[in-house]
């Protein structure tokens, strides 16, 4: 119990902030350094413009809510991976399904070691986006939203979005809770409206 507040801490929030992903050593899983990929600036809810607010400040999967907003399904494009005993990465960007356009970028870190045999196996088969396995295999689950991000582009980013200059971009980084235990870090910037 808090001696401040006499309210019991929430252990889900106890365990974020000592799990909680640090933006450079995800990104720095792909790229040399932070800046390879863009500039970051982290946001308040309240400052972030719409749509991205609606897109990016909440505690669901990504790929249910980049679905209902573009009114497509979307499938993965696994840029690059990264496997060790204990964890999976990748690079990826989800694409709509009905006309193959960008709509997300993202980084995930995975702690293997939280995910049954076939949630794993589906996930590394890298044919389904994670949001989707994760709830088709009914993964007992929580996302958590950690921070929110504007991003100035790398020309990397820019080639991936298909912008012919750079502009603000949106992002954040959330962690999943699967069975109660910080699972999978995350990195997910949307593709500019």
């Amino acid at each position: 119990m808090n001696p401040d507040t006499g309210q019991t801490p929430d252990p889900i929030a106890t365990h974020a902030d000592r799990a909680a992903p640090e933006l450079a050593a995800l990104v720095e899983l792909f790229y040399e350094r932070l800046g390879n990929l863009g500039g970051f600036t982290e946001l308040q809810e309240q400052v972030l413009p719409e749509p991205y607010r609606t897109l990016l400040a909440h505690d669901a999967h990504m790929t249910v809510t980049v679905e209902a907003h573009h009114n497509s399904k979307v499938d993965v494009d696994v840029l690059e991976t990264h496997r060790t005993d204990t964890h999976y990465s990748r690079k990826i960007l989800l694409r709509r399904q009905s006309d193959g356009v960008v709509v997300q970028f993202g980084l995930v870190r995975l702690n293997v070691a939280f995910l049954g045999a076939d949630a794993r196996r589906e996930i590394e088969s890298e044919q389904t986006p994670l949001g989707r396995v994760l709830i088709e295999h009914d993964v007992l689950r929580h996302v958590r939203l950690l921070s929110l991000w504007e991003t100035q582009p790398s020309a990397e980013l820019c080639d991936l979005f298909g912008l012919q200059q750079p502009q603000p971009c949106y992002g954040r980084t959330a962690l999943i809770y699967c069975n109660g235990m910080p699972a999978v870090e995350l990195l997910e910037i949307v593709t500019p409206t």
